[in-house]
């Protein structure tokens, strides 16, 4: 249990670099005088960098010939020196590199972590997996905490998180080796992200967490404008910061979502229980494009529904990947499912904005129920191939 403190603390730590965007873009939108398009590519350009890492790593089989807590320490430390560099930047072009250099290097932070949780853990993974994405959660949704507090400069922003992320580098190296139940170590391989993830079963868990993603960024993104559209918010003094409160709650509830998600799976299996977080978590999707317009206290208990389901399935997914893989090469494998996801998540927060702005909420939240769809006929599938 000490390990497993040690990788969620410095994950958290780490990521914060990552969270530094949903403080910021309103700010620098001010400064720098950006367009909407501009605003999400600097928030979309960490999640495009991150798969590009992450490609890299699972190509270049660097996932698995490297120890993961070395990798989460070089990556850590990069993405903090990067992020600094947001303090220097002129304007839009600079601040988009280094978020997308950001990126890439918290790609070589995530991955490895997953795989040194599960190094530690055969019974009680999906609750140990559970568990750090659920401090990841909570992280997500500090933006929106600080928000409803009134806010802060975003320099002040950009250097404390930096200080967090070189800490969660720094708090790597307190982890003792690798777990007791390591993956077989492999060389350096080209192929090895391909060789990883040819099983079917990968291939199905892959579909199924590309669906998954496609729903929850953007849910963590625009929940708070969802939120503080609805008629109970509209309070010109009050209504933005009681947005903020009330879509930190929805999508800190996810939190208790990761470990109720991690028991049920280590109970009936990754597969099964991922599919009642999608069954759930797309279900409140749909209902909540049709009853949005309803009293805010059902909004809100359906909105907080959603959140709790919407990050539920994550662990699973990458259990799954740990135990289906070949297990020469599950740094790779799940270094390339995660490419997929954040790939999936850059197309909805793109997208959501658009349509509720173009076309109504109703039909954004429709849009983002595709996902679990998706989600839902790839582990039926699964679960038929057992």
């Amino acid at each position: 249990m000490v390990a497993l403190g040690l990788i969620a603390l410095a994950t958290l730590l780490s990521m914060s670099v990552w969270f530094s965007a949903s403080f910021v873009v309103p700010q620098l939108r001010q400064l720098w005088h950006l367009t909407s398009g501009q605003s999400s590519l600097l928030t979309i350009a960490v999640q495009l960098g991150f798969v590009v890492g992450a490609l890299a790593l699972a190509a270049s089989g660097l996932a698995d010939a490297i120890p993961g807590r070395r990798l989460m320490c070089v990556g850590a430390l990069g993405a903090a020196a990067i992020n600094l560099g947001l303090l220097w930047a002129p304007g839009f072009a600079s601040a988009l590199l280094l978020r997308t250099l950001t990126g890439a290097f918290l790609a070589a932070v995530y991955p490895p972590a997953l795989k040194e949780v599960s190094s530690w853990f055969q019974r009680g993974r999906g609750t140990a997996l559970g568990v750090m994405i659920g401090a990841l959660t909570l992280g997500s949704a500090a933006p929106q905490l600080v928000k409803a507090t009134g806010g802060l400069g975003w320099q002040l922003v950009i250097a404390a998180t930096s200080a967090l992320t070189a800490l969660g580098g720094v708090t790597t190296l307190l982890i003792r080796g690798t777990g007791p139940f390591p993956f077989p170590k492999s060389t350096f391989s080209l192929s090895s992200a391909l060789r990883a993830s040819r099983d079917r079963r990968v291939v199905l868990a892959n579909l199924g967490y590309a669906g998954h993603m496609w729903e929850l960024y953007a849910m963590w993104a625009w929940v708070g404008t969802f939120l503080a559209s609805l008629d109970g918010f509209s309070a010109p003094s009050t209504g933005a910061q009681n947005a903020a409160l009330a879509a930190f709650a929805c999508i800190g509830v996810g939190a208790i979502g990761c470990l109720v998600g991690g028991r049920i799976s280590d109970r009936i299996g990754r597969a099964r229980s991922a599919l009642i977080s999608l069954v759930c978590s797309g279900g409140a999707a749909v209902v909540l494009a049709f009853v949005h317009t309803l009293p805010l206290p059902l909004v809100l208990a359906v909105t907080a529904f959603w959140g709790f389901w919407v990050i539920a399935d994550s662990a699973q997914f990458s259990a799954l990947v740990t135990e289906n893989a070949d297990q020469r090469y599950v740094g790779s494998a799940v270094s390339f499912q995660l490419a997929i996801g954040y790939m999936t998540t850059a197309a909805t927060i793109y997208l959501v904005p658009i349509l509720a702005e173009g076309v109504s909420w109703t039909a954004a939240l429709l849009v983002l129920a595709v996902g679990p769809a998706v989600g839902i006929g790839a582990l039926l599938t699964y679960l038929r191939s057992q």
